[in-house]
């Protein structure tokens, strides 16, 4: 994992549109009395960048009380505006990858960046010694494949994949005999794009489930939902529905990069109770990284 001073400058170049509205919000608070009409910029302020109707309030009526005791000046409303935020984040939550073969399922709409992440993961394991498979358990889309097959070039990866309209199961199948057969460490699955509010294909990802875990038994399954960042408050709908559906273990937040509203990390951390395990800063294959609440926060505030 990268240092916490890489971490920082990665988060300040990717967050700097969101950034660039909360900091100035708080550089105008410099040398003001600390009273109601401040709260109620910060509030604007943090509604802006997305942290949600609920998570918003909550900082706000928190920052009300340690003003009541205490609280002066616009670096210390800073101090304990990070606090509060790293507190809603929590701690950073690793995947989980051992004992293997471990799988790692990517679920998410079309759009969200879904094939692209499991293309990052398997370059991103394979840069940390792992052997690697993926399986192109999206089906539906010929493309979803051979974007895939491109994806396990470039990082020298094999792929399990099954005709056009095949089975999604009896490719998860497949590849979960290969990951064993051939002593992978990861197996990444790749999965059909698709609308959270259609019921029978997340029962179909269901399945998907059951399969996998059948087949290997005793080992870490990290479900993964993808989510863009762009969408703001939409992703919470769209997790919403998975997490209600799947055993959802983590989030992936990509184009994190492209957003004025990169709050809403905070938004999903405290209505989801899910962590945040990466973000997707760019388009390149390094430009996935593990999430690190305490660079996120640093990136959010600093001046």
């Amino acid at each position: 994992m990268a240092s916490g001073r890489g971490w920082l400058a990665r988060f300040r170049e990717g967050l700097a549109r969101t950034r660039e509205a909360l900091a100035a919000r708080l550089d105008s608070l410099r040398g003001r009395p600390l009273d109601e009409s401040v709260f109620e910029e910060l509030e604007e302020s943090l509604l802006q960048a997305d942290l949600g109707v609920r998570a918003t309030q909550a900082v706000i009526a928190r920052l009300r009380e340690r003003a009541r005791t205490g609280l002066r000046s616009e670096e210390a409303l800073r101090e304990v505006l990070a606090e509060i935020l790293l507190e809603t984040l929590g701690e950073a939550r690793p995947l989980v990858l051992a004992p293997p073969p471990a799988a790692v399922v990517v679920l998410g709409v079309n759009g969200s960046g879904k094939t692209t992440t499991a293309g990052k993961l398997a370059h991103r394991f394979r840069q940390d010694g792992r052997k690697v498979l993926l399986a192109a358990a999206d089906t539906f889309r010929a493309a979803a494949i051979d974007q895939l097959e491109i994806w396990a070039e470039r990082a020298g990866v094999d792929v399990v994949r099954h005709r056009e309209g095949a089975d999604p199961a009896a490719v998860v199948y497949d590849a979960a005999q290969a990951a064993r057969a051939r002593h992978v460490d990861v197996l990444i699955v790749d999965t059909a794009g698709r609308l959270h509010t259609k019921v029978n294909l997340l029962e179909e990802l269901r399945k998907l489930d059951r399969v996998l875990r059948r087949e290997l038994p005793g080992s870490p399954v990290e479900e993964l939902l993808v989510l863009d960042a762009t969408t703001g408050q939409n992703g919470i709908a769209q997790a919403r529905q998975f997490t209600g559906a799947l055993p959802v273990t983590g989030l992936v937040l990509t184009k994190l990069d492209g957003t004025a509203r990169g709050g809403v990390v905070v938004a999903i951390a405290d209505e989801l109770h899910l962590p945040v395990k990466l973000v997707g800063l760019g388009e390149g294959p390094d430009d996935l990284q593990p999430f690190d609440p305490r660079a996120f926060v640093d990136a959010l505030l600093s001046p």
